[in-house]
């Protein structure tokens, strides 16, 4: 069984104080810290760019897992990797030619993830499997914090964990989107092994950062 790993977002961070909380983060155990990147067009959403990312950078040695919700996505993920991306993580809606897309973020040397939304089918990505180092599915529609968890999307975890297994292939199953300490249990049994989350990691048990964290990886 893989690593259980835990990837704050920082969208639920106080974004006045984004380097503090960023080293607050660390201090408190997280694997790595996860950015979410929307464009108002791909979702209905706005949130920060490359810049933000290159002043936050030196605030910590922790990986930058960037989720860029972002289209078309393919021109962006030059800046994105420029900026401290160590992991870019797209969606396959958002570009002409995924295979094209994946070979730009291997030649940057970086992490290639691959994301689902809750509507988007496993076979989409299945001849993309062994090339990739992560599978984000999301439990929520893309594009705003605090939605509810979608149980259903559990099957894909299930699914994929199984052709991983089957194929002895190595990929990450990253789970995104409502995730508190009683589904967090329900996506480690399914397959997952890193699990983002933002709400319960910043705001429960009064903010304690490390229990919240050490919570959500016990299982």
């Amino acid at each position: 069984m893989k690593k259980i790993q835990i990837s704050p977002s920082i969208l639920s961070a106080d974004f006045s104080q984004l380097g503090s909380e960023i080293k607050k983060l660390e201090e408190g155990g997280a694997d790595m810290i996860h950015v979410d990147v929307m464009d108002g067009h791909y979702v209905p959403n706005l949130t920060i760019g490359p810049p933000v990312i290159q002043s936050l950078r030196k605030h910590t040695s922790l990986k930058f897992d960037v989720h860029l919700m972002i289209s078309p996505v393919h021109k962006y993920i030059h800046a994105y990797a420029d900026a401290g991306a160590d992991i870019i993580t797209i969606h396959p809606e958002a570009t002409d030619n995924l295979q094209e897309s994946i070979n730009k973020i291997k030649v940057l040397k970086k992490k290639i993830g691959i994301s689902l939304n809750p509507e988007t089918k496993t076979e989409v990505i299945k001849n993309f499997l062994d090339q990739i180092d992560l599978v984000l599915i999301m439990s929520v529609n893309p594009g705003f914090g605090g939605q509810k968890f979608m149980p259903e999307v559990l099957n894909k975890v299930r699914e994929l964990k199984e052709i991983r297994d089957k194929k002895k292939l190595n990929f990450d199953i990253e789970i995104d989107g409502g995730i508190n300490f009683e589904n967090s249990k329900l996506a480690i049994e399914a397959g997952a092994n890193i699990l983002v989350s933002g709400t319960t990691v910043f705001k429960s048990n009064n903010g304690d950062i490390k229990k919240n964290i050490d919570l959500l990886r016990s299982i």
